[in-house]
């Protein structure tokens, strides 16, 4: 992604703020994303390129993604008689927009920052590594802990949108999706609408990456031998944008 595009997906994605929330909470909102713009309008979705969307600007485009497949699903759903009306479309697109936002990082540092194995980026794809000097927490759950840090107030449904956005691939998420008794099932679809949403542009995402940069799309080659410099594209940015 070039210097233009980056700053298009973060206008489309303050937009989108913008025309869904009001009052305190999209001020709230706002202030938060403007914490964080330097760095989440660089970082990955991903740490290993054949993953989904690791390079600089990956995590806003996975985010628009998802928001667009969310409100596609929600009409598909909506469309074949499924109930809908136990949650709104402004929750629907609050977890949709933070269900990785713990991939940002705290506060203060990213999550995902460059290997220094130039082993590890050739041949194995891994661009990104955690940073060892946050503490460990799974995306959703830092994600939940940075919206309470701004003071944002969210819904149950919103709450548990972004709790269990990996479905089944979290093993914390089984007693909430696992469960045998009536009374312990949730009480609405929306997760389903944003895990199946996520799933989708995750290998959308990946498929993407699979044509651009292989041969043939039938096998997965060695990755491409190129470095990304996240300084050299904040530099690019910088004179062109501030």
């Amino acid at each position: 992604m070039n210097s233009e595009k980056l700053l298009n997906n973060w206008n489309k994605l303050t937009q989108i703020i913008e025309s869904t929330f009001s009052g305190e909470r999209k001020t709230k909102l706002l202030k938060m994303y403007e914490h964080f713009k330097d760095r989440m309008m660089f970082a990955p979705a991903s740490g290993q390129q054949h993953f989904h969307l690791c390079e600089p600007g990956g995590y806003v485009q996975h985010i628009l993604n998802i928001v667009k497949y969310s409100k596609l699903f929600y009409q598909i759903w909506k469309d074949n008689d499924a109930y809908v009306d136990d949650y709104t479309e402004e929750e629907l697109i609050f977890a949709a927009l933070h269900h990785d936002l713990g991939k940002v990082g705290d506060l203060e540092n990213d999550n995902y920052i460059p290997n220094s194995s130039e082993w590890h980026r050739i041949n194995q794809g891994k661009i990104y590594v955690s940073n060892p000097d946050i503490q460990y927490m799974s995306p959703p759950d830092r994600g939940i802990w940075i919206l309470s840090q701004f003071d944002i107030k969210f819904s149950i449904n919103e709450m548990l949108g972004i709790k269990l956005a990996d479905g089944m691939y979290d093993e914390g998420n089984i007693p909430y999706l696992k469960s045998y008794n009536p009374e312990k099932k949730l009480k609405s679809n929306m997760h389903h609408i944003i895990h199946q949403a996520d799933m989708t542009t995750t290998r959308i995402e990946y498929e993407q990456w699979l044509h651009r940069n292989d041969e043939s799309v039938m096998k997965v080659d060695s990755p491409k031998k190129k470095k990304v410099d996240v300084d050299e594209l904040k530099s690019e940015f910088d004179k062109l944008f501030v």
